[in-house]
């Protein structure tokens, strides 16, 4: 089992996340390198993916490593009944890192036991999104100016919804304070509640979505309803237009807040928001190729001083 696999941010420390923040700002003040010349990373995508599929891909390129894997798990001998742990033990013997996804809750966390080399989630079901929160810590922070003492609203589906679960255990060294917006049938599931009892993280739960709710928020966290993680379709088309993010509600939000998304959204953002100040959920997609550069390298064991001291940079 490798020990740098990152399954979850729940252990990170404050100054291990800052850290890392760090390392993500190097990065995008001098994305392209070849800092990770001669090393292979691995994409294995037993799940659909867009935004993180690419971004990690376009992360390792960047740094000058070459990508190998699949985005179609049809394609893979897993249909031929390859069991995961078969295939895990396969692609290490190719790659030096694999990123993976995957739909089943602890996926990740059994990859990371078996593996030889380091394991890095890119989402498994419903539960964890660590890479994902990276990039929404470096997002926060750069439209804010710092972690500390914000108000962030999280909307929608946050049953289901990992990157808000994610988010939440990477923000409680920070003196949050979350409010829950969602229907009952998408309300944060209790073991999460109970984490920020635990932690001392404040939250405030609401139902009413609209311009009085949201004006406090620093950092409005929109989300889609998730239909591929619904079982009764019906129960999906009575929440799916629970929440949606109009223009004019936008009328009494604070001059600095932000509105985030992690991607792909269906209606739940009114496409003229996308003109206004307060929308950052694109800025939010483009960090993800920093916050995962910063990812692999720390992963791979590449310290922040070998980056700031990188020769290697392509201008």
């Amino acid at each position: 089992m490798s020990t740098n696999s990152l399954i979850t941010l729940a252990g990170y420390s404050k100054e291990k996340l800052l850290y890392l923040i760090e390392m993500a700002r190097e990065f995008e003040l001098h994305p392209n390198r070849k800092i990770l010349e001669g090393r292979v990373v691995a994409t294995l995508f037993f799940e659909p993916s867009t935004r993180t599929r690419l971004s990690f891909e376009t992360a390792a390129n960047r740094l000058g490593a070459r990508v190998i894997g699949f985005a179609d798990p049809k394609i893979t001998s897993g249909t031929k009944g390859e069991i995961l742990k078969d295939t895990i033990m396969m692609v290490s013997n190719y790659a030096d890192v694999i990123v993976m996804r995957h739909y089943l809750e602890g996926a990740a966390l059994y990859a990371g036991e078996v593996s030889p080399v380091p394991i890095m989630n890119a989402g498994d079901g419903a539960n964890q999104h660590p890479s994902q929160t990276m990039l929404d810590l470096y997002t926060i922070h750069q439209s804010q100016g710092t972690l500390e003492n914000l108000n962030i609203y999280l909307v929608g589906d946050l049953k289901y919804g990992r990157t808000v679960h994610s988010l939440l255990a990477a923000m409680r060294h920070f003196d949050p304070c979350f409010h829950f917006i969602a229907p009952d049938e998408l309300a944060m599931p209790e073991p999460y509640k109970k984490y920020c009892d635990e932690n001392g993280i404040r939250y405030i739960e609401h139902k009413d979505f609209n311009e009085e709710t949201i004006a406090g928020a620093d950092i409005l966290y929109m989300t889609r309803v998730q239909k591929e993680r619904f079982s009764d379709l019906m129960e999906y088309e009575r929440v799916k237009d629970a929440y949606l993010l109009k223009k004019d509600m936008l009328c009494k939000a604070r001059p600095n807040m932000k509105i985030l998304h992690p991607l792909p959204r269906v209606n739940e953002i009114e496409y003229s928001i996308d003109d206004t100040q307060y929308a950052y959920y694109f800025q939010q997609a483009r960090n993800g190729l920093y916050a995962r550069q910063a990812l692999i390298c720390d992963t791979l064991g590449i310290t922040l001083d070998e980056i700031k001291n990188d020769k290697t940079i392509i201008r």
